[in-house]
């Protein structure tokens, strides 16, 4: 039996993923530019979560305007996340054929355009445009942590240490500023579009890396190789962890999810104003770097990961309960033990498909098997629960299914805590 797994050793782990060393020609070009890089590297995790996070506080005002049902509006929400979920399946054909860079700012460029697309006229744009949203922000989720892996090879802890940061940060100020924006611009379409702008600029901080990378340098070659995820090696579908640990990254992503779409409406449709219940998600949302920071650390140095996989799940259980019994007395603190509970979770669900594969190869694969059908499982949140909140005409059964769905978290996280690895060796 292995013994405890330290941080290096994790961070170790993680840095394999990379797809290929960094030849040392690339290293000398990457330090001759490296806060450009980092410019764009931060700017793109700023909109990773924003253009999402943004809607939530109006989605009553959306709802209305077209008006749709609750299970209607909740596609607002479902519809991107389903495209998370499919575009992480051709986001390493298209790095593979344009280099990641290009690959990077095309899809920063698209998420541009599918952000304005959303304020078109017919409820069709809105939902076309939360289409693209989601492959655009697929292309980032999956892309953007293996640049930071091959270009800081000695630093890779520490940039994504500001890479998570700057995406949970641009997700807390979309939400806080959802409302004030809609009374700037006096309309809820002026308050989504203004997100085209950071993308924008990100789209152009990228550009300069896109055009070296295309020159026919070495970097460019470099960057242009994809993580490796070919069929070879355990079959996943037919190992229980690896459905263990997609369905944990599934179910943690659902509750994430349900929440971003409907958290600010349970407070506003119990008599909270529009904007405190901005302000209270966006509260959730920033106390989830806590979360994020503290569980993949502990999980780090332990051998299994169970305890932990309970306490996140019970965090959120808390909190979801809170909402069920004194949503707007409470609001503050059930919105912190779910901004812990879903970081954590979140955190813990990425750790493990690093500590749960014998090599990098079987992480690559199980990584991508984890996010396309988590974000897929994710998608159906919203939607199942808008559409049981309409047919009963409150939040009491929605909130008692999600509390359900925390109790499965734990369950799931029990089995994808054990302190075993695919692709590893019997009694390793």
């Amino acid at each position: 039996m292995a013994g405890p797994r330290s941080e290096a050793t994790l961070i170790d782990a993680e840095e394999d993923l990379v797809a290929a060393p960094p030849v040392a020609a690339a290293r000398r070009r990457l330090r001759a530019h490296p806060a450009l890089l980092m410019a764009g590297i931060v700017l793109a995790a700023v909109n990773m979560r924003a253009a999402l996070a943004g809607v939530s506080p109006l989605l009553g005002e959306i709802g209305a305007h077209f008006r749709l049902t609750a299970t209607a509006s909740s596609l607002v929400t479902t519809i991107p996340l389903i495209f998370m979920g499919l575009g992480s399946i051709v986001a390493p054909k298209l790095a593979r054929r344009w280099g990641t860079e290009a690959a990077l700012c095309g899809a920063l460029v698209a998420l541009c355009g599918g952000i304005v697309l959303r304020i078109a006229p017919p409820v069709v744009a809105l939902l076309t445009g939360g289409a693209v949203v989601g492959t655009s922000i697929a292309l980032l989720n999956v892309l953007m942590p293996g640049l930071i892996k091959r270009d800081f090879p000695d630093r890779a802890a520490g940039m994504t240490a500001l890479y998570s940061t700057a995406m949970i940060l641009g997700a807390t100020v979309s939400a806080a500023s959802a409302v004030p924006l809609e009374g700037t611009f006096g309309n809820w379409q002026g308050a989504l579009v203004f997100w085209s702008l950071p993308a924008a600029v990100a789209a152009a901080v990228w550009v300069p890396q896109t055009l070296m990378a295309r020159r026919g340098t070495r970097h460019g070659a470099a960057a242009a190789t994809p993580v490796h995820v070919g069929e070879d090696g355990p079959k996943l579908s037919r190992s229980p962890l690896a459905w263990q640990v997609t369905f944990f990254m599934g179910s943690q992503s659902l509750i994430a999810y349900v929440s971003i779409a409907w958290m600010p409406t349970i407070f506003t449709d119990h008599g909270m104003g529009k904007g405190e219940a901005g302000l209270v998600f966006a509260f959730s949302t920033l106390l989830q770097m806590v979360g994020s920071f503290i569980v993949p650390m502990l999980a780090g140095r332990m051998r299994r990961q169970r305890l932990l996989a309970v306490a996140v799940s019970a965090l959120m259980a808390c909190g979801i309960g809170g909402l069920l019994l004194a949503p707007v007395a409470g609001a503050w603190l059930w919105a912190a033990l779910l901004g812990v509970g879903q970081g954590g979770a979140l955190g813990l669900a990425l750790t493990m498909m690093v500590l749960r594969s014998g090599d990098a190869h079987t992480a690559a694969r199980l990584s991508g098997m984890a996010q396309t059908g988590g974000y897929l499982l994710a998608a159906a949140g919203p939607l199942v629960l808008g559409a049981v909140h309409q047919a009963t005409h409150g939040w009491t059964v929605p909130l008692v299914l999600l509390i359900g769905v925390c109790a499965g978290l734990a369950l799931v996280g029990m089995g994808a805590g054990r302190d075993q690895r695919i692709g590893a060796p019997a009694g390793r």
